[in-house]
């Protein structure tokens, strides 16, 4: 397909009967991190064992990599069967004509098909970071970079800008005030509006330990429940299976809508976004914006990885700071996937009373488990 989005791989890969869809991609980070994502023939992402297994069996090959396999050059047919998906996921809805947007393609691989959907569905785009080197990749721009498209937006008093990441599976928002319009926003919109056509038969939402608090509040409010699994796509899209469920999330950005995707895509949201403007009437000033409960988050190094409920100190600190916090917030503690570090997350509306009580936690993990105890 030549250099195009993740999520465009994985349509096709299940649109057009492939056994498989690879992708080389550093995904939101820098092109150092390149590295390759599988989705089976049905366009989801392949389990974490067979990844492993695959892992083994290339470490463990003694055979020369294959020197004959010749590539067969894009098929442009393949791009245009994804942006007419995109399309029909409108079901006839027209975007506002009038909207002024920016589009952040990241310096990554959305960087034609993006500015080419906008240009089909009509719109008056500006489009930022669209011309990548194979090296400058999510290089401060991006949906991991925000600040510039927020100042292209209100410099230009725009409607709204919109930020990919480097593979295209994410996307951020901000407003006309250059408010970020993070993931938790988009599935509150995008919920209330699935809700408001009956589409919601399951009444609930999936995203990860990780959204806000303010989501979960917003969501009840509306009479649907919010489901949370553990940090990573993989877990929200087993959730939403299970649950049957067709929308689900991370704040992060990474929304799927499984009525028309099997993974997260940057560009099937803002269309769902486009569309839920466009049958509200109104802006994403007035509709989009999520006012999130503040959050403290601090990392602490450690020697080991227990359980912390199995560390009395530690739980004991945990137990102490959820009953202050009495149900109006939040604790999460975590390992982080890829460094020797405890995440202590609190949120609630007083910022005060449970800055004090993570560091209180803080502290028990430092004298239990600490990496210079």
């Amino acid at each position: 397909m030549g250099v195009i989005t993740t999520p465009a791989v994985a349509f096709v890969t299940r649109r057009d009967g492939f056994d498989a869809g690879v992708v080389i991609s550093a995904s939101h980070n820098p092109y150092q991190d390149n590295g390759i994502k599988i989705f089976m023939g049905g366009g989801r992402k392949s389990s974490g064992e067979l990844e492993t297994a695959i892992e083994e069996e290339v470490l463990a090959s003694t055979r020369p990599p294959a020197s004959a396999v010749t590539p067969a050059p894009p098929d442009p047919a393949l791009e245009a069967h994804y942006l007419e998906h995109l399309v029909d996921t409108l079901g006839g809805v027209a975007p506002p004509s009038d909207l002024a947007l920016a589009l952040d393609c990241a310096q990554g691989a959305g960087y034609r098909v993006g500015p080419r959907l906008l240009e089909r569905l009509g719109l008056r785009a500006r489009t930022l970071a669209a011309t990548p080197d194979g090296t400058n990749i999510n290089r401060d721009c991006g949906s991991t970079h925000i600040e510039g498209l927020a100042a292209t937006v209100r410099g230009e008093r725009l409607d709204l800008g919109a930020a990919l990441d480097g593979d295209g599976d994410r996307l951020l928002l901000v407003d006309g005030k250059g408010r970020l319009v993070d993931g938790d926003a988009i599935l509150l919109m995008c919920a209330r509006r699935l809700k408001q056509e009956g589409r919601l038969a399951s009444g609930g939402v999936v995203a990860t330990v990780m959204s806000n608090m303010a989501l979960e509040l917003a969501l009840k409010a509306e009479g649907l429940e919010l489901h949370r699994t553990p940090v990573g796509d993989k877990f929200v899209a087993m959730e939403m299976s299970e649950r049957r469920i067709i929308i689900g999330g991370e704040q992060s950005g990474h929304i799927i809508f499984s009525d028309f995707a099997s993974t997260g895509d940057g560009l099937l949201t803002l269309v769902q976004v486009l569309r839920v403007l466009a049958l509200e009437g109104k802006g994403l000033d007035a509709i989009g914006y999520l006012d999130p409960f503040p959050q403290v988050l601090v990392n602490v190094r450690v020697r080991e990885r227990p359980d912390v409920r199995s560390v009395p100190a530690i739980a004991e600190a945990i137990a102490r700071a959820e009953a202050e916090l009495d149900g109006k917030g939040r604790v999460l503690v975590r390992y982080s996937g890829t460094e020797p570090l405890l995440r202590i997350m609190m949120e609630g509306p007083d910022e005060a009373e449970f800055a004090s009580l993570t560091s209180d936690v803080r502290l028990a993990v430092e004298r239990a488990i600490g990496a210079e105890a």
